[in-house]
């Protein structure tokens, strides 16, 4: 279970790599489809993992994030309880109407990946170039180091 407060120098520091990797891809320009493959995983044979650093940001910017206030936003997301509650849940909770309703928490693997055959030169070597950013930040502030897939991770914030 992640820490129900954890330090907000943590969470400062997350939010800047992740921001320094947005940067990093806009400069990319990589096209998004909004086709919602990124986040169908098992239809489309892959996974996504975060550290337990994204994990806490994402819990902590999750909690924290005003409510919706316009009808033109997607409709909120099921709760975890009740995705979880399904037979055989598959996907991410957060793709609503083909569109995430979690888009300024998601971890770095959401933001690097992309459909577009131009980007697959660079992801990898983007990941791993920010997630060895993250991974030292569990040092830095005493945080264990986990590596957890997405749906595990978010079963420990229900």
């Amino acid at each position: 279970m992640t820490d129900p407060a954890p330090n907000p120098a943590l969470l400062a520091a997350v939010r800047d790599i992740l921001a320094a990797a947005d940067a990093d891809i806009a400069a990319r320009k990589p096209v998004c489809q909004a086709s919602g493959r990124c986040c169908k995983f098992e239809q489309y044979g892959h996974r996504l993992y975060v550290t337990a650093a994204e994990l806490a940001h994402f819990a902590a910017t999750i909690a924290n994030r005003e409510p919706r206030t316009t009808s033109h936003e997607p409709r909120p997301p099921v709760s975890l309880p009740q995705f979880f509650a399904q037979p055989k849940p598959e996907g991410c909770p957060y793709q609503i109407d083909g569109l995430c309703t979690a888009r300024e928490a998601r971890p770095l693997g959401c933001r690097v990946y992309f459909c577009d055959e131009n980007a697959q030169s660079w992801q990898n070597e983007l990941y791993e170039h920010y997630h060895a950013q993250l991974t030292a930040l569990h040092e830095k502030y005493g945080l264990p180091y986990r590596y957890l897939e997405w749906r595990a991770a978010l079963r420990e914030l229900t």
